[in-house]
């Protein structure tokens, strides 16, 4: 969120004074955005690389991005005009977002797909694949577990700072447990869990590389290392479980996201929620007079 507003607000829209935005400058801001060419993080403090538009489904996401970013633009100026600093919210409260570009398009492996991908990575990368898979957790978490965050009696990880700023316990399968218990077993507490080769931590992109090499090995469709997070919500949506479990699971505050993503792998949770809910009308059908009589 932060890197898209600097490259995509206070870049562009920076200089210009909030009583001097107009509706048709940033409607151009963000129909620029659409169509410029998407950026790939460089190195820490190094810039963004800009990459050319390859295929039709990145017109698509570019867009969404777009939707994104004016998102944030929006609560900013809605904050602006809240403390006083601007007294209308014309010049952005009818500028609207692309419609139906952002549709979730979620990428998720099958157990056979999963197997293949652990059996790829070199040893230290795949503990980083199996506890994603097993925690549902985001790379940037796991790069911070200690062995103290791992609870024996409870089964569960402590994920101390999460996206959102705030803690969270996550329960643990029984595979889980084991695989915890086995890499924290007679080790200190303050040690991470997760290394790289030369004893290093694990720090920003260096996932990057190494599941590019073993998505090739394991011959799979490309997928990222936040794939395997997907993949494990996925999964419980599929065993029925409740949305509310998984995006607490996930550390989200609700269940829109997961709704929006994985909903539609829940069928039988949502048939069974409508089902209770909608009762019987009580309405008598006779199949051999089944032409309707009105009028």
């Amino acid at each position: 969120m932060k890197s898209s507003a600097r490259t995509h607000i206070e870049r562009q829209l920076g200089p210009v004074a909030i009583v001097k935005l107009t509706r048709k400058r940033l409607e151009q801001w963000h129909s620029d955005i659409a169509k410029s060419e998407p950026a790939v993080r460089g190195k820490r403090g190094q810039p963004a690389i800009v990459r050319k538009i390859s295929v039709k489904l990145d017109s698509r996401k570019r867009s969404a991005t777009a939707n994104r970013v004016l998102i944030i633009l929006k609560a900013a100026l809605n904050h602006a005009r809240n403390e006083g600093h601007v007294s209308s919210d014309a010049a952005w409260d009818r500028v609207r977002a692309f419609r139906e570009v952002d549709l979730a398009r979620q990428r998720y492996l099958s157990d056979d797909e999963t197997r293949r991908l652990v059996a790829a990575c070199p040893s230290h990368f795949r503990k980083m694949v199996m506890a994603a898979l097993l925690t549902g957790c985001r790379y940037g978490e796991l790069c911070t577990l200690t062995c103290e965050d791992f609870s024996r009696d409870s089964g569960t990880i402590l994920v101390r700072v999460s996206k959102s700023g705030k803690s969270r316990h996550v329960a643990l399968p029984s595979e889980g447990a084991r695989f915890f218990e086995n890499e924290t077993k007679d080790r200190p507490n303050s040690e991470q869990i997760f290394t790289r080769p030369n004893g290093a931590a694990w720090s920003h992109s260096d996932q990057q590389r190494p599941m590019q090499d073993a998505v090739k090995a394991a011959q799979l469709a490309s997928i990222t290392f936040h794939g395997l997070r997907h993949t494990y919500a996925s999964r419980l949506a599929m065993k029925a479980v409740p949305l509310a479990v998984i995006a607490k699971q996930l550390g989200h505050s609700d269940t829109r996201m997961v709704e929006k993503h994985y909903g539609h792998l829940a069928p039988s949770y949502v048939a069974d929620t409508i089902r209770a809910a909608f009762g019987t009308m009580n309405i008598e059908y006779d199949p051999d007079n089944a032409t309707s009589s009105a009028a």
